[in-house]
This record gives structure tokens, sequence and C-alpha cells, in this order.
């Protein structure tokens, strides 16, 4: 790789405690087909060639590390320390790049996602270096209503709306400069930190198998998808 040639970064945002999954273990270090879920995560941007930072609270980092070790976890990666918030911990994955580049592409991604293909990936690298945003979505099944504040509801026209994914990958000059302001409530995501700033995201078509791992189902769900997935390799 030249000096000057785009390098490919991930931001893997690991925090969750697993207090809404309802077990004493993070939900990143519960075990997939024989491997934590945020190994599986790690290893899909490992593939789609991205130096990666995992950012973890400090409390959970030697757990990390022990269970690296006693797996003889193969992936190189940066261990960066979160925040109180997910913003503060994005913002610290950033710091804990060396040498980025304005043009370097910079991937933020679910820790608990980690069913998103190589090809979503790449198709998400992709779009940021050649518009400097790219936001995976899906189209919602279910119908879907807004709750007013004096109880009343009304429909939204589902064709108009789209669900959120991760990996949120963006130039890596938008994204550093998006993240130099004060932390707001409106912030839900990069995507709309990096809106924020005055920029306009891609969208991008995202998987309805990359789902976030919140509730035993999704566990279970995770499950059988991986080992669907190895069953077809």
């Amino acid at each position: 790789m030249s000096e000057n040639e785009t390098k490919r970064y991930t931001i893997i945002v690991a925090g969750g405690s697993g207090k809404r999954f309802g077990g004493k273990l993070p939900k990143q270090f519960l075990p997939l087909d024989g491997k934590a879920v945020l190994m599986h995560t790690i290893e899909k941007f490992d593939q789609a060639g991205a130096a990666i930072v995992v950012v973890l609270p400090a409390e959970h980092q030697q757990m990390w590390i022990d269970m690296c070790n006693e797996s003889n976890f193969p992936v190189t990666h940066t261990v960066a320390t979160g925040g109180k918030t997910r913003f503060e911990s994005v913002k610290n994955g950033i710091a804990a790049i060396e040498n980025l580049n304005d043009d370097d592409l910079v991937a933020v991604h679910d820790g608990v996602r980690p069913l998103a293909s190589v090809e979503l990936i790449n198709r998400c690298y992709a779009t940021a270096q050649a518009t400097g945003t790219a936001i995976p979505v899906v189209n919602p099944n279910d119908s879907i209503r807004q709750v007013m504040e004096d109880g009343t509801s009304r429909q939204l026209l589902r064709s108009s709306l789209r669900a959120v994914q991760t990996p949120q990958t963006f130039r890596a000059e938008l994204l550093r400069g998006a993240y130099e302001v004060e932390e707001s409530p409106l912030f839900t995501d990069d995507a709309s930190v990096v809106e924020n700033a005055g920029h306009q995201v891609s969208l991008v078509e995202g998987e309805v198998t990359n789902i976030k791992i919140t509730t035993p189902l999704d566990m279970f769900l995770a499950d059988k998808l991986t080992r669907n997935e190895l069953t077809r390799q």
C-alpha cells in the first residue's frame, strides 16, 4: 500500500452492559458458534481489509484480552476506552486511529451486529469513497404509527421510511470534523452527527440479516443464520 493510498478503518463500538439482554455477561462476549459475538464482528471487517479499533468500557477490557488470549484470536486490533455515551465512545475511537488522513475511510459499527456481510461492508466503503458518506438501510416490514404527545397516533407512509443499520461509513475529514462539537440529544447515530455538520448522507442497500443482538430472540436468530452461512461455504 502506497503512502497516499486511501486506507480503511473501522471503529467497532462494544459498550453494551447486557442488562436488556437479561444476562450477567455483556452480549458482545456471548458465545456464537464457538466464539464471542464480537470476534465474529471483527473478523468481517478484517476480511474487508480494514484496520480495526474496538471501543470497550474500561471494566471490560481485561475480560476481552483474556478471551482473545484463551482462544488465540488472530485478528490484530486496537482497544480504545469507551465513554459514558455512544457519542463519546465514537469520539474516543476516532482519536485512537493514528495517522488518519482526510481521505481515509472510517466505518462505525455496532459490536453486536456480527452478521454484516463483507459485501455490505465493501459497498459502504465504496459509496463513502465516492460520496463521502454511506448509511445502510432496509425497508420496514411492519406498518408504522407515530404516537403524539396527547396520546393519539397517526399512520406514517411505510414506503417513505427506512430502518437504519451500521456500518455507517464516512470520509475521515467529515466524520472527524462532525464530532468536534458538544453532544446533543438529537444525535441518535453517526449519520445524525454528520448531518448536524451540514453534510448530506448517502443511503445504501442494507441487509435484513444484519441484525443487532439485543434480546435472546436476536441471539437465537443469529445462531441460526450463522450456522446456515457456514453450511453454504
